[in-house]
């Protein structure tokens, strides 16, 4: 495995105290901030990017509204710099969910280089800038999880390779980035360590606190000041209260508190020191249960961007822009949509996966506030590689090709994590037999949220056998969630590359143990988050049923009555290890759960919360939380790994098949 030279962070963190000549702001020798202050601290921007004084805000922004900035007498201050009448074009470039889709490695199609291809543009864009012009390169969150990349970031601090979303940001020149709820899939100590190593532009949340692992103000900020030719960009960083995952046993304190909070304390005192304010919003398009981006029915966004937008627009009278994230929405992809504007605040997103460079321009001058201060907003698509095309076939044109992507920054900076990787990805973990096609990406999409699917079959069984070696003994049961299921698998060699695909999320086993009523009210609020015949037609299959539906092990074995609608829906005929359940109602059994269901599934709401996902009637969700839970700290992944191993092929006969598990009345 070939060795890094990690960035240094220390250089980022050096600087002296430096304040703004504004009303807010006062002189105190030492500078620490007291109840509802905040101090300035300057830092080094990345030297990479275009940010020429970069100051971060220390304090804490949930104690109360901010009333003042303090600094240090007599330091450098980040003060008005525009002449009366000169204007200045900001150009800002966004990413959002990155998801570490840096590279999408295929052995058919070719490897499509997203982030490369993103690079090319953010340099082309800069290396054109005008002289009155700042293009600033931006990420709104959850920049990890979700390709292999994420196994050079590990599960301990000595499995620790790279943190390759981050990593492959500061080397591209990204200026500032917010936390989103994804960053914490592997815990707070592991996202600190790659904030430490590879990160050399600030990280941005206020409504964020309490962790164990990480600090505000030493790894993270609520709230930063960026300089570039004379101008003072604000931004608030912000993160979604309703899916981070909290309540962890190796971080009980972790919370997140409400993003509407933070930023009415924050927007007057930032504001005050800028010329324009930038929200970077991890917490997802529109407000209380809305339908957008990758949701194929309304899911819990609770206080959305729509809600931060209304709020902060009569906060400030500069110039706001919130460059959003978490729900993967295309937005303003060919123009401004009137839509997306709320009390004079631009709302943006750029999908995800790198599927999309967002591109807002401004013209600002420091005394128009916020008139005609916006020219332009629109959407650059990356493409698709697809090496088996030849000019003439349809899609040719629209393929990547190799002019497409800065190919040198692949090679020095992607291609050496590639290598670590390679070895990792290719290695050989069994076959696969399957005639029928059973577990292949069509047949579990199309089953996952509607019926017994064939891949979650497999996977729960594979749990199951795998727990004869657990610590505390075989489980009785298992589950996995229908939105967990990102992928299937095709017949012939199986690689652990394309079985990460399937379940690329961080998901670690819990075991709980439960009563038999226990079991019935999870069934019975199960059915009635089943993607309905009448709703089927309707559906894109292909996003997410944001309702929790979970498939379970061949031990326990159910009917759904749909009933007339979701609220009359019900679990029957119920067997338990082969016995009726009704006879079991008080018998205890052991059930292997993955973390994000353990947890309350957040927005899929196993915490009592109503259901969501597009399931009317406002139905109370069953809250597992408080069941009694054996933190086994086992990968799910790995476990399933592992049996795909001692099997060596799977087989219609070993493990792939449908049979009547869960069948629909």
């Amino acid at each position: 495995m070939p060795s890094f030279i990690s960035p240094s962070r220390r250089a980022f963190l050096v600087g002296a105290s430096a304040a703004a000549l504004t009303p807010m702001i006062v002189f105190r020798a030492n500078a620490q901030a007291g109840l509802r202050e905040l101090s300035l601290t300057e830092v080094a921007p990345n030297p990479k990017g275009v940010v020429e004084r970069a100051f971060l805000l220390t304090g804490d922004p949930l104690a109360g509204p901010i009333e003042r900035i303090v600094a240090a007498d007599g330091s450098p201050v980040p003060s008005p710099a525009l002449p009366e009448g000169e204007r200045r074009v900001l150009r800002i470039l966004h990413i959002n969910d990155m998801h570490n889709h840096l590279t999408e490695m295929h052995s058919k199609r070719g490897d499509t280089h997203r982030f490369s291809q993103i690079v090319k543009m953010v340099r082309a864009a800069r290396a054109s800038s005008a002289d009155n012009e700042i293009t600033l390169f931006v990420s709104a969150g959850d920049d990890h999880t979700g390709s292999v990349f994420d196994e050079l970031m590990g599960w301990s601090p000595e499995e620790f390779v790279a943190d390759a979303g981050y990593r492959a940001a500061s080397a591209a020149g990204l200026d500032i980035a917010v936390l989103g709820n994804h960053e914490f899939d592997r815990g707070a100590e592991m996202l600190r360590l790659g904030i430490e190593r590879d990160v050399t532009f600030p990280v941005l949340s206020a409504n964020i606190h309490g962790s164990a692992h990480m600090e505000r103000d030493r790894d993270y900020h609520a709230a930063a000041i960026l300089e570039a030719k004379g101008l003072r960009i604000g931004v608030i960083g912000l993160t979604t209260s309703v899916d981070t995952r909290v309540g962890t046993e190796s971080d009980p304190g972790l919370a997140v508190a409400s993003p509407v909070t933070a930023l009415e304390n924050l927007m007057p005192a930032v504001s005050a020191v800028s010329d324009v304010v930038v929200i970077l919003s991890h917490c997802g398009y529109g407000a209380g249960s809305h339908q957008s981006g990758r949701s194929a029915f309304a899911r819990r966004i609770d206080d959305g961007d729509f809600v931060l937008a209304e709020r902060a627009g009569p906060l400030s009278d500069k110039p706001i822009v919130l460059v959003g994230g978490h729900t993967h929405t295309v937005l303003n992809e060919t123009g401004i949509n009137p839509a997306n504007v709320m009390n004079g605040v631009l709302i943006t997103q750029a999908n995800a996966n790198g599927r999309h460079l967002g591109d807002i321009a401004m013209s600002i001058a420091a005394e128009n506030g916020r008139r005609g201060w916006f020219t332009s907003v629109s959407l650059h698509p990356t493409k698709r590689r697809d090496d088996r095309l030849v000019p003439g076939d349809d899609g040719y044109e629209a393929a990547e090709r190799d002019e497409d992507y800065d190919q040198q920054f692949e090679a020095e900076v992607i291609g050496p994590m590639i290598a670590a990787l390679e070895d990792k990805m290719a290695e050989a973990i069994g076959n696969v037999v399957d005639p029928e096609g059973l577990l292949s990406r069509h047949r579990t999409i199309s089953d996952r949220y509607i019926r017994e699917a064939a891949l979650a079959n497999f996977m729960n069984d594979a749990l199951v056998a795998r727990s004869s070696s657990f610590a505390n003994g075989t489980v009785d049961l298992a589950l996995f969630n229908a939105t967990g299921l990102a992928a299937g698998v095709d017949e012939g060699p199986l690689s652990f590359g394309e079985w990460f695909d399937v379940m690329p999320y961080a998901d670690q086993v819990h075991v709980a143990t439960v009563t038999g009523r226990d079991l019935k009210a999870m069934l019975d609020s199960n059915a009635k988050r089943i993607l309905r015949p009448e709703e089927v037609e309707s559906a894109d299959l292909n996003g997410f049923v944001s309702r929790g539906f979970l498939h379970f092990s061949s031990g326990l074995r159910y009917a759904i009555e749909l009933g007339g609608s979701a609220a009359e829906a019900r679990a029957v005929k119920v067997e338990v290890l082969g016995q009726p359940l009704e006879s079991q109602l008080d018998k205890t059994f052991s059930l292997a759960i993955n973390s994000y269901i353990q947890l309350g599934a957040f927005g899929e709401a196993w915490n009592g919360a109503p259901i969501s996902g597009g399931v009317a009637g406002n139905i109370a969700s069953l809250d597992i939380r408080g069941w009694s839970y054996n933190h086994t700290g086992l990968v799910y992944r790995n476990e399933v790994i592992a049996h795909i191993r001692d099997l060596g092929t799977v087989t219609p006969e070993n493990g792939i098949r449908l049979d009547g598990r869960l069948r629909i009345a």
